[in-house]
């Protein structure tokens, strides 16, 4: 949340109207049973969220299989990541936008340099995650000359790291479709000095496209939301802190369940509740942007249902 949009003025949410852990978890065990496969802890950043590794042991303990994972900006990674594997979260994904300090303080208001980020990506190595997903958001005339650095840092580590295509999250992030690289021009500034070939998707409605090193020195994958929207097979649903449930990353509007649970809801009105706006979605924003630019803005901003 930039400090120059977001002030010491700014009106949070108060208590009351976040989720619970036990409430998350209900909902959570709900979508479970509907057939979700993976569930993701992202935000913001959910590393602010006190005592999270108790919502990570209560997730862990209605998966049943299903693939827990959280999304960091690693700034609070480090003295957390061990609690966190050990009440049971099965992997990490770590943004990262450049290893230059200098741009890495511009990209995220100054408050810190890219040092902290690998402190906590050494420390969740430590802790057993391996794997990583390391994210990049690539953004033109910023950071798009230091994707090499990142491919150089992360070859051989085990770690894979993503590109991803600047996308206009939100309303606030001032997006510009020049400052846009496409996918196809990451793959041949990365490939240019260190060869890659396609690998196949590891299962349906996969968003990174991944490539591997020629040379066996691991992998990379490119998110191309802009140049090469993927709509049609999206299967991601968003539940926000606040319990409106969104099926797309720009949606505008969601479907309050925090007021039917609290209201007294069954686990069967939830559960309908869920099913017809899910069977009801006609989401295809980034289909539409890729066509027009101009689009009516009121997006939900990214910092209340993550990536």
């Amino acid at each position: 949340m930039p400090a120059d949009t977001y002030g010491p003025a700014y009106t949070f949410l108060k208590r009351a109207d976040i989720l619970s852990f036990e409430e998350i978890t209900r909902l959570a065990r709900l979508f479970v049973s509907l057939g979700v496969a993976k569930l993701r802890l992202t935000g913001g950043e959910p590393l602010l969220r006190e005592n999270l590794p108790e919502l990570v042991r209560q997730l862990h303990s209605l998966a049943d299989g299903a693939d827990l994972a959280l999304t960091t900006n690693g700034l609070l990674l480090a003295p957390k990541a061990a609690a966190l594997r050990a009440a049971g979260l099965t992997r990490l994904t770590v943004s990262l936008d450049s290893l230059d300090d200098a741009i890495f303080r511009r990209l995220n208001g100054g408050r810190y340099g890219p040092e902290r980020v690998l402190d906590g990506i050494a420390a969740a190595e430590r802790a057993g995650f391996s794997p990583l997903k390391i994210n990049a958001v690539v953004v033109r005339g910023i950071n798009d000359h230091t994707l090499l650095d990142l491919a150089r840092r992360f070859r051989g580590t085990g770690h894979i790291l993503r590109f991803i295509e600047y996308m206009d999250v939100g309303n606030l992030n001032g997006w510009r479709i020049e400052q846009v690289v496409p996918a196809s021009e990451i793959l041949a500034r990365v490939g240019e000095v260190f060869p890659l070939s396609p690998l196949p998707a590891t299962a349906p409605g996969e968003v990174a496209r991944r490539y591997r090193y020629d040379d066996g020195a691991g992998e990379i994958g490119v998110i191309a939301s802009v140049t090469q929207p993927f709509c049609g097979a999206c299967s991601r649903a968003r539940l926000s802190t606040d319990g409106g449930l969104y099926t797309c990353l720009f949606a505008t509007e969601g479907v309050d369940l925090k007021g039917p649970l609290r209201a007294g809801a069954t686990d069967e009105e939830l559960m309908d509740l869920i099913s017809r706006r899910w069977g009801g979605r006609d989401d295809r924003y980034s289909e539409l942007r890729s066509a027009e630019t101009k689009l009516p803005s009121g997006k939900i901003e990214m910092y209340q249902i993550g990536g």
